[in-house]
């Protein structure tokens, strides 16, 4: 709209100016070179106009012939870095779909056309990775470090090409190299810091950590912690050859990182060497109240040396009231209850936890706690139940699963990977082992097992014969293991009566048969009385060699490990 009225204007202007000079007529008289040219006004105006528009025109064709090779020049130069930015965009697609034929192909013609662009050497290394030549990939980004403007590109390709060869050594030069030209580039910070992790190069790492600190690559409380699991780290070798170097370390970890249980632990073990017991037992409740963990709860109870087993369980009692929800408070009292061979302390700390399908490791202290009873048969069932038990919490790192805790994952070399949890495959696992009822007195012989839960007697079992031959015998009694006695007089005293009233009862017979004997034949005849078998007899006799302590203390262990 603009240049529509600008050209209006124009010709309006024009109009005006022509219209002007035509209503004021006059003679224009031009002598040169002895010539004399008279004119009116208004023609000597337009052949001003018409000599200046020409002269125009002609400035114009030959500056036209005078650029034109540059012009040429130009344009094949654009024609060509088009077709190379157009090869680079499909290249790039090329390696992005995995498309590896079309990608040699794209990375060629970009480096006719581009030779000198970055993106181009970009294309050609990579173009080398997914055909599968590290020496091309290599040779590629060993170019790029000759140019200020590729050098770091040219050192993450090389980095990246160093760790999938397992060259440590050469992808941490690598690293150095990149966070000494720009430390404010993440990659390199952290692949540094990975890197002297998991070389345990612990101050190395430390320094890293405040460089990644101080250029915003990690926040403040993931830099304690890691911190804090350097310096437990480094005060866990320095503590054979100088404690009080490694005690140090251990109280900054723990100022950095409270809940961490591997400082908690190793300090409370050092305090304990240096006879400064309070100072122990303060770190060890300190973390506890954090993150309960079995290792505290044995570092707390030897906090104070020359103590008897009673007096430590009394330690473990009172370190196990501060986290009441927690389960390894009890199962640290039942611990030490069993060493100090309080059966039913253990038995009473236990019990909450039987219900909801119990632990492997809760499964063998309740073996244990059986043993010392002397109750052989429920130690083998619980030794049984707890190899088919969900497994307890470990020190657990990207899959892997350890006994001890340990600084960076042997798996992926992450700093501070490992948790104190239960498996994967032990969660919602249900345990599929009979239910063993606790109750708090249980029949120890065949006679109570005849009577019913109120002292009545309950109904003999239906006791089927497959010999050939029945053989008659006397009324006799038989012990609880199945051996016959001789019968003794039997004392008229009622308290035996609900105990000896099966051995008397018929055992019952179909109706046709009871009307087809004779009332003579309803005397009772004689019966061998079979003992119902206790629940805590597996059915092996006491004189098998599978009862022997060596068999126990083998299952036992297997069953611990």
């Amino acid at each position: 709209m603009t240049r529509i009225l600008l050209f209006v204007f124009l010709i309006v202007a024009a109009g005006l100016g022509l219209g002007w000079l035509a209503d004021r007529p006059g003679t224009v008289t031009i002598e040169w070179l002895g010539y004399q040219i008279e004119t009116s006004a208004f023609v000597a105006a337009v052949a001003v106009v018409a000599l200046a528009s020409l002269c125009i025109l002609i400035f114009a064709l030959l500056r036209y012939v005078w650029t034109r090779p540059a012009a040429v020049a130009s344009y094949v130069r654009n024609r060509r870095r088009q077709h190379g930015l157009d090869a680079l965009s499909r290249g790039l697609l090329a390696i992005g779909v995995g498309d590896r034929a079309q990608a040699q192909r794209y990375a060629g013609v970009a480096g006719r056309y581009l030779p000198r662009e970055p993106l181009t050497a970009l294309l050609r290394a990579q173009a080398a990775q997914l055909k599968g030549d590290p020496a091309a990939a290599r040779r590629a980004f060993e170019a790029m470090l000759d140019r200020p403007e590729t050098q770091l590109l040219g050192l993450r390709g090389l980095f990246l090409e160093a760790k999938r060869s397992n060259d440590q050594e050469a992808a941490l030069a690598l690293a150095e190299q990149a966070v000494k030209r720009e430390p404010k580039l993440s990659w390199g910070v952290n692949a540094l810091f990975d890197l002297q992790a998991r070389a345990g190069d612990w101050e190395g790492a430390m320094n890293t950590l405040a460089i990644a600190r101080q250029n915003g690559h990690m926040d403040t409380d993931t830099a304690n912690r890691r911190r804090a699991v350097l310096l437990t780290a480094e005060a866990r070798e320095a503590e054979v050859f100088d404690p009080s170097k490694a005690l140090t370390l251990a109280n900054e970890a723990l100022r950095l990182a409270p809940s961490l249980v591997p400082a908690a632990e190793l300090a409370g073990r050092l305090f304990t060497s240096k006879g400064e017991p309070r100072a122990a037992s303060r770190q060890i409740v300190r973390t506890w109240k954090l993150s309960p963990h079995p290792d505290l709860a044995i570092a707390y109870a030897f906090a104070k040396p020359g103590l008897s087993p009673k007096d430590r369980l009394k330690r473990v009692e009172y370190l196990a009231g501060l986290t009441p929800d927690d389960i390894e408070g009890a199962l640290a009292v039942a611990e030490a209850a069993i060493e100090a061979q309080e059966w039913q302390v253990a038995r009473d700390a236990l019990a909450p936890h039987l219900e909801d399908h119990p632990s492997a490791r809760l499964c063998a202290l309740m073996a244990r706690i059986e043993a010392g009873e002397g109750d052989k048969g429920r130690e083998r069932e619980w030794l049984a139940r707890g190899l088919r038990a969900p497994r307890d919490r470990a020190w657990i790192a990207d899959g892997y699963i350890s006994d001890r805790w340990l600084p960076v994952s042997p798996v992926t070399g992450a700093i501070d990977a490992f948790q104190w949890k239960a498996p994967v495959d032990a969660i919602g696992r249900g345990d599929e082992t009979p239910l063993i009822e606790e109750t708090g007195d249980l029949p120890r012989d065949a006679s109570a097992m005849a009577q019913g839960p109120s002292g009545e007697a309950a109904e003999p079992p239906v006791v089927v014969d497959v010999t050939p031959t029945v053989h008659e015998e006397k009324p006799e009694e038989r012990k609880a293991d199945g051996t016959a006695m001789k019968s003794e007089p039997a004392e008229p005293e009622s308290e035996q009566a609900p105990a000896s009233q099966p051995e008397s009862e018929p055992s019952p017979k179909p109706a046709s048969e009871a009307a087809a004997e004779p009332k003579e034949a309803t005397k009772p005849a004689s019966t061998v009385f079979t003992p119902m078998r206790p629940p805590d007899d597996p059915g092996v006799s006491p004189g098998d060699a599978d009862e022997a302590p060596t068999s126990l203390e083998r299952l036992r262990a297997a069953q611990i490990r």
